[in-house]
């Protein structure tokens, strides 16, 4: 064969391509495994640390096997809830088969449809049972997603951990970075007289008190991620919120509805059975 010809070039260049290609696909298919293993323990170590079972730094020094344990030692069940707060379907949380719903950009998109087949991942800790649930939004540069822990009866939230795919180091990166951040969720809760808009991020710094607690301080020079951030938990917690409020006992009388949504008198649930009645009583006359 003539290896100065146009032939011998392109059949050479050929069979080049295809032993590389073939290489590379080996060597993925190889990996996949272990990149799996290593998502799959990243996943479940930031859960661990929104729960408050470690440090995120700690739990990177621990292998995969001893995430994955301390994941199934800890965690009483796992399930999936659809967009009115109901099970359906159950998450496997041995050790050797862990499942999770960790497609949080898929799920992103589910919820905007109407949708959802949304995760709670239940953990006891101390005598006491955490509700661990995602959240995933767009920041600045990237995606953005986190896990909040709340308590047994999801009044309140026990920890938080967010991470982001590329956001300004020093900026925006804090949301993962610094501890300050993560912290001010302790003790917060969400908003349920506020389902569209329940939890946020204030710029300038959050007020304090037991009537403003669904509100943390923004991170300076970072705002398009915070507001990413506010967004997503908002998304999320709206999504999850018929299963918060069964949780939690939220009634209508709790979030300030009457009469399918008007404000109460400001009674509690008698005064807004009074002003319910008043205001069937009222139309009646007046049909």
């Amino acid at each position: 064969m003539n290896t100065n010809s146009n032939v011998y070039t392109i059949v050479y260049t050929t069979i080049i391509v295809v032993i590389a290609a073939a290489i590379l696909a080996i060597a993925a298919m190889a990996l996949k495994p272990k990149q799996d293993a290593n998502i799959k323990a990243e996943t479940i170590s930031q859960m661990l640390t929104a729960a408050g079972f470690s440090s995120k730094e700690d739990l990177a020094k621990l292998g995969n096997d001893q995430i994955l344990k301390m994941y199934s030692d800890n965690i009483k069940t796992a399930f999936l809830i659809d967009a009115k707060g109901n099970k359906i379907g159950e998450l496997e949380t041995e050790t050797g088969n862990i499942e999770l719903q960790d497609n949080l950009k898929q799920e992103n998109k589910n919820i905007a449809a109407g949708d959802p087949q949304l995760p709670v991942y239940v953990f006891e800790k101390d005598g006491d049972e955490i509700n661990v649930i995602p959240i995933y939004g767009a920041g600045l540069w990237g995606p953005i997603w986190g896990y909040i822990a709340f308590n047994a009866d999801c009044s309140r939230i026990v920890g938080a951990y967010f991470d982001h795919e590329s956001e300004t180091p020093g900026l925006g990166a804090k949301i993962k970075d610094e501890a300050w951040f993560r912290e001010q969720f302790k003790g917060e809760r969400v908003n349920f007289s506020k389902p569209n808009d329940p939890f946020d991020i204030v710029k300038g710094g959050a007020p304090k008190g037991d009537k403003n607690d669904s509100e943390v301080d923004a991170i300076t020079g970072a705002t398009m991620t915070c507001n990413g951030l506010d967004a997503a938990l908002d998304t999320w917690f709206e999504a999850y919120m018929p299963f918060l409020e069964k949780k939690a006992g939220v009634t209508g009388a709790d979030k300030g509805d009457c009469c399918g949504g008007d404000s109460c008198c400001g009674e509690g649930a008698e005064g807004c059975e009074k002003d319910c009645n008043h205001e069937h009583n009222h139309n009646h006359q007046e049909g």
